[in-house]
């Protein structure tokens, strides 16, 4: 892998986490307020996943392969 390609990943994987991590506090605080859309908290979780599967994506561009 090249370093430039490994670094565009390394920075897109960080971008991912922080958003994800991003959209878990926002979800916490609309479930705390008791007045949540619920309908809102849903679309911000199903967001969620997709990052989290982008996430894993990413991950395992980053990791060689292992030929056992």
């Amino acid at each position: 892998m090249q370093r430039s390609n490994e670094r565009e990943l390394r920075e897109l994987l960080a971008k991912l986490q922080m958003e994800h991590r991003d959209l878990d506090s926002e979800i916490v605080g609309l479930e705390t307020t008791g007045h949540a859309d619920q309908l809102q908290i849903k679309r911000l979780k199903k967001r969620k996943l997709q990052l989290k599967d982008q996430i894993k994506s990413v991950e395992d561009q980053l990791t060689p392969d292992i030929i056992a």
